[in-house]
């Protein structure tokens, strides 16, 4: 059987996104000011984010409307494919029906471009001229180059020292769109220099180039600060992901038994998971949610549930989170854009609630379910998309064994065609599995402020 793709059309596009929160029993913790330790007020956070960004952020709304400049924008890729993934089924001679969402045809091949969009879209009509944010594995930094370029907003960009390194070609994609890339940890922030102080080969991580970027937006009126994962209006425009995957599915005549994303910070687990959670959550629909981490940084399986900063310094708010502590340095993995120390705040307090699932993924294996994805459906994962393939094979041969037949989706989040270095390491036998042992989790975690009793 050849592979079955479900396509809608232009208006089938959402005309809103939805904030899982509405639905939450137990509503998440507030961010608490990192001064005063009382929950942030809107105007807080205002030096750093466009104002209707803080309103999303806060926001308990069901449903927020998607603006219409934004949505036409949108068109430019939108509505993706869902594709039936009856290649893998067939290589793995499962009777599950496996299903993949594929945002990795946007113009910057992945599901970042979502949020970059209507983040730009909402700075250039507050009137702000610049923009500054962190890219990991540069997935976000190309989508907010591409966003600011279409907006006409200047965009500089830390990007984590050895993603900078590994993936020379994400850095050029950003210029090509007119973005300025820093390697971070730089001499360029304080925050950057303290790092460097202390250690001069610090190959740097998620949260320091937070703290540089956040640094740099603060002090400059005239520029405010973005985020590609983690906090909540992210996490709401990735939604949209979902929300078309609930038709393409009706259209399939099945509905999913399990919804895996792989997880970083929160945005694409969340963008496509939420929509069919909120089922659960409002009907009692039994269906199985699950985020597939890193091994190497596995803040959701062994983290802890704390207030702690989204940054290594210490300049942004405190947020009620799964961590592995602010201190915490990840080790040098490929799938650069999950080499994040905490989770989201609505993905952490869901997870406490037991609606979420965390699996943790070794390096390896994680590569061993992209080659044999590429292999049988032809398209070439991220590095990150390939935890949430694992977690896919795992659940598709469990099936297998059962006799079960089970509908499994799982978002694609971005195509691996400039990450061919990392699948060059695994192919010669040059890449290596990371141990994290208690004792190291300990040391950064144990350090956190106690906070909630």
């Amino acid at each position: 059987m050849s592979a079955k793709k479900i396509l809608l059309g232009e208006k089938d596009i959402p005309t809103a996104w939805y904030n899982i929160v509405a639905d939450m029993q137990n509503k998440p913790l507030p961010p608490l000011n990192p001064q005063t330790k009382e929950p942030l007020k809107p105007e807080d956070l205002e030096p750093i984010f466009a104002k209707e960004l803080i309103h999303q952020e806060l926001s308990q709304e069901r449903w927020i409307e998607i603006p219409e400049e934004v949505r036409e924008l949108y068109k430019i890729w939108r509505p993706t494919p869902l594709v039936r993934a009856t290649g893998l089924e067939k290589a793995l001679d499962t009777p599950a029906h496996i299903y993949f969402k594929n945002e990795s045809v946007s113009p910057v091949g992945s599901h970042k471009l979502n949020s970059a969009l209507p983040q730009a879209f909402y700075n250039k009509k507050q009137g702000i001229k610049r923009l500054t944010t962190e890219t990991g594995a540069g997935q976000w930094g190309a989508a907010l180059s591409f966003a600011c370029s279409v907006f006409g907003l200047g965009l500089e960009v830390y990007m984590v020292k050895v993603s900078y390194n590994q993936k020379p070609y994400r850095r050029i994609m950003m210029q090509t769109w007119g973005a300025g890339v820093i390697s971070s940890p730089s001499t360029l922030t304080e925050a950057g220099r303290k790092i460097l102080a202390k250690d001069p080969n610090n190959s740097g991580s998620l949260g320091i180039a937070i703290s540089e970027a956040v640094e740099k937006a603060a002090a400059d009126p005239d520029a405010r600060y973005t985020l590609g994962s983690v906090l909540n209006h992210v996490i709401l425009h990735q939604t949209i992901i979902g929300l078309e995957s609930e038709k393409q599915m009706e259209i399939a005549g099945e509905y999913p038994d399990i919804v895996i994303g792989c997880f970083g910070g929160g945005s694409n687990f969340s963008g496509i998971a939420f929509p069919f959670l909120r089922h659960k959550l409002a009907a009692g629909k039994d269906i199985r949610i699950i985020a597939a981490e890193p091994a190497s940084c596995p803040k959701l399986s062994r983290g802890k549930f704390e207030y702690d900063y989204g940054d290594t310094v210490g300049l942004t708010p405190l947020l009620p989170m799964y961590t592995l502590g602010h201190d915490f340095q990840p080790a040098d993995i490929h799938a650069g854009g999950l080499r994040y120390h905490g989770a989201g705040t609505i993905v952490s307090q869901l997870h406490k609630d037991g609606y979420v699932e965390p699996v943790d993924i070794p390096q390896l294996e994680s590569f061993e379910a992209g080659q044999l994805f590429a292999n049988s459906e032809g398209i070439i994962p991220a590095p990150e998309s390939t935890h949430a393939i694992a977690v896919a094979i795992k659940e598709a041969l469990k099936a297998k064994e059962e006799g079960k037949q089970k509908n499994i989706l799982f978002s694609l989040s971005g195509h691996g065609l400039i990450d061919m270095a990392s699948y060059d390491q695994y192919l010669s036998g040059n890449m290596k599995n990371y141990q994290l042992t208690d004792e190291e989790i300990a040391k950064t975690v144990d350090s956190l402020e106690k906070i909630i009793k």
